[in-house]
């Protein structure tokens, strides 16, 4: 079992910056797939930046650029650092972690955080 836990959300105004950090607890962590994903009101979830166990990364084209995935396994923690935020960026992001790293692209994982709102003002 692993619990996933988002924090760092905000309001931040259009050019602004945040990070949002997710606890994940489980001692097999760092050999996860884990990522973030949003969802807008009115739109479907979408994968924004994922990392491998062996740290390789992606990033959705909207983000390249200016947000930034990294972990620290010792902590246990996967970090999203979100700079030149937008307006657009406005969502609830929630982490998430599955052993496979295709499924965790499609969406599937099978570890869900509860979620934190971001909300960029114009």
């Amino acid at each position: 079992q692993v619990r996933l836990v988002e924090s760092g959300g905000g309001s931040v105004q259009a050019g602004g910056s945040l990070r949002l950090p997710c606890v994940a607890f489980r001692s097999t962590y760092s050999h996860d797939s884990i990522g973030w994903f949003r969802q807008a009101p009115g739109k479907g979830r979408e994968g924004v930046a994922l990392i491998d166990g062996d740290g390789v990364d992606w990033y959705a084209d909207s983000v390249k650029g200016r947000f930034t995935i990294s972990k620290d396994n010792a902590k246990n923690t996967l970090y999203l650092e979100m700079n030149s935020l937008k307006f657009e960026d406005t969502a609830m992001y929630y982490c998430a972690a599955d052993s496979n790293w295709y499924t965790l692209r499609a969406g599937n994982a099978r570890y869900w955080g509860q979620g934190t709102q971001v909300t960029v003002s114009a």
